[in-house]
């Protein structure tokens, strides 16, 4: 099977990372996109992440009518912190038979060699990057050259979405119901997730 990848901390999950999921899956004739929230994720050390199985819950929900998404919890059992080259490697140990496909950005994509092992993550994944507007990808390979034969890339429309945002809107009391699925919106009002109280 043709299997993408979509790690981050989806805290919360959001209705940008479903159509970025969707647009990679269909252009890239991927049976299955894997979510992969991350356990302790080492570079947002700085801040405090909130608690894996809210995240976890809010990612089965948001992914309920979607028949060709699937979730791994993979790093949320990994005790301390994690690394998507580790990742990448025991999933490619797990399922000797699929061909990964990384799903990134373009900005993650120029970024890519200050992460823990660039190498390992090729080694074990194509880098399916996020094509915006062309300039931005260009730019990016450009930055990683030896990365080029292990790209490919897809069309994405610009989205504004970003969990950041999500997570100040519901601090200040703003409305998320066009940011995220009905669910999640609801499970984050239900749990009293980022609230300043």
């Amino acid at each position: 099977m043709n299997v993408g990848i979509l790690g981050g901390t989806f805290d919360p999950v959001h209705n940008g990372h479903l159509i970025l999921a969707e647009h990679a899956r269909t252009q890239l004739a991927l049976d299955i996109v894997l979510f992969v929230p991350a356990g302790e994720p080492w570079r947002k050390a700085h801040r405090t992440i909130t608690p894996g199985e809210y995240r976890l819950a809010m990612l089965m929900l948001a992914i309920t009518d979607h028949a060709q998404f699937g979730i791994s919890d993979i790093e949320l059992r990994h005790p301390g912190p994690t690394y998507t080259a580790d990742t990448l490697e025991t999933l490619a140990a797990e399922r000797l038979d699929d061909e990964f496909y990384f799903i990134v950005g373009a900005d993650a994509l120029a970024d890519l060699p200050t992460w823990h092992d660039p190498a390992r993550i090729v080694k074990h994944a194509m880098l399916a990057v996020a094509d915006r507007n062309g300039h931005e990808l260009e730019a990016a390979i450009a930055a990683v050259p030896e990365l080029a034969p292990r790209i490919v890339r897809f069309n994405m429309p610009p989205t504004q979405i970003s969990s950041t945002e999500i997570r100040a809107r519901v601090a200040a009391g703003d409305d998320i119901s066009a940011l995220v699925p009905a669910a999640v919106a609801r499970y984050i009002a239900e749990h009293r997730l980022y609230t300043t109280a």
